[in-house]
């Protein structure tokens, strides 16, 4: 019924305004996304072996679930990156109850790059990881930790050579706040009915969110980047960013279409889900759109067939779609 409306609205809208259509050209790109970006590629190369190596090294400490000490060592070589690439880190310890009632030691670790510029851009990933492969196919490895090569070490790749070759760079004309989340994946496992069980994710960006780093801090906008460098990954329109950021979901799959990677993005709408972006859009308030791999003809999961299994390994890592997604944030935030 909806996809009928809009066909009948678009027919009559063209009927009204067909004399004034060669003189809203602007306006028409608006409505595609085009205007929003540069139509010829701008900014540094993005560096997908880089990347690559970045995913690596952080699952070289093993899985970053809560309270290890894989966690807090990949945490300080965190920091230590961004630091090495000219940012100014500030690290926002607490401590969070899981669902369980456990105390999660959490660290939000934020990022400032050109931390005196008032126009900002957010760009974000979690860092932990799930401490139940609880989809597994195997029912054996329920209880066994995931690496989180893509689900997690993914995002945070892309944004640490982001940080890289912008600060290289040095020709950005806005700043920059590079965070990442902690205590993304600490939410219910399948195997226990949680009536609570959506609020026991994002715990970190839930506290970020509503307790900022700076206070009054605000962001032009935001992007989430969640499982971006998997196999096989497509990443659609989500459907709470077209809820809550609609311009910044159409920026970003017109950038995709101008640095030549079109077909990692398509432009259908398919999937909602729980991440990272629900608290930065409802509690922060700023438009956050989230980047993350749909796959929907995969039986094993939406989220592709390694999600929350002991298979999210460096094996099924692709350099391929860590440079779809660095290289069109590139060109997203080069064109403001």
């Amino acid at each position: 019924m909806k996809k009928s409306l809009s066909y009948i609205f678009v027919i009559c809208a063209a009927i009204v305004l067909l004399p004034l259509l060669n003189s809203c050209k602007t306006k028409k790109q608006d409505n595609g996304g085009e205007s929003l970006v540069k139509m010829t590629p701008v900014g540094p190369d993005f560096n997908a072996d880089s990347a690559f190596n970045y995913c690596k090294a952080q699952c070289d400490f093993g899985p970053r679930t809560m309270n290890s000490t894989a966690h807090d060592e990949c945490g300080k070589w965190i920091v230590q990156k961004f630091q090495q690439f000219g940012c100014t880190v500030t690290e926002q310890k607490i401590d969070l109850i899981g669902w369980d009632g456990k105390t999660l030691k959490c660290n939000n670790i934020i990022a400032s790059y050109k931390p005196e510029l008032t126009t900002r851009v957010l760009i974000c990933a979690h860092w932990d990881s799930r401490p139940w492969a609880d989809n597994d196919p195997d029912s054996a490895n329920w209880n066994k930790p995931v690496l989180a090569a893509n689900d997690g070490a993914s995002g945070v790749a892309v944004l640490l050579e982001l940080a890289r070759i912008v600060n290289d760079a040095d020709s950005l004309k806005m700043g920059v706040d590079f965070v990442c989340f902690d205590a993304e994946d600490y939410g219910v496992p399948q195997w226990i009915d949680s009536p609570n069980g959506s609020d026991s994710w994002a715990l970190g960006a839930q506290y970020w969110a509503q307790n900022p780093h700076k206070q009054g801090y605000e962001a032009t906008y935001g992007i989430l980047l969640d499982m971006v460098g998997g196999q096989g990954s497509r990443f659609y329109q989500e459907g709470m960013s077209v809820q809550y950021a609609p311009m910044i979901v159409k920026k970003i799959h017109a950038a995709a279409k101008v640095v030549g990677f079109g077909s990692f993005f398509p432009d259908e709408t398919d999937g909602s889900v729980t991440d990272d972006h629900i608290p930065v859009n409802k509690y922060a308030k700023i438009p956050t759109a989230d980047i993350i791999a749909h796959y929907p003809d995969c039986m094993q999961s939406s989220f592709g067939p390694t999600w929350h299994t002991v298979s999210d390994d460096m094996d099924h890592i692709d350099r391929n779609t860590l440079k779809a997604v660095g290289q069109t944030v590139v060109q997203v935030i080069f064109s403001d």
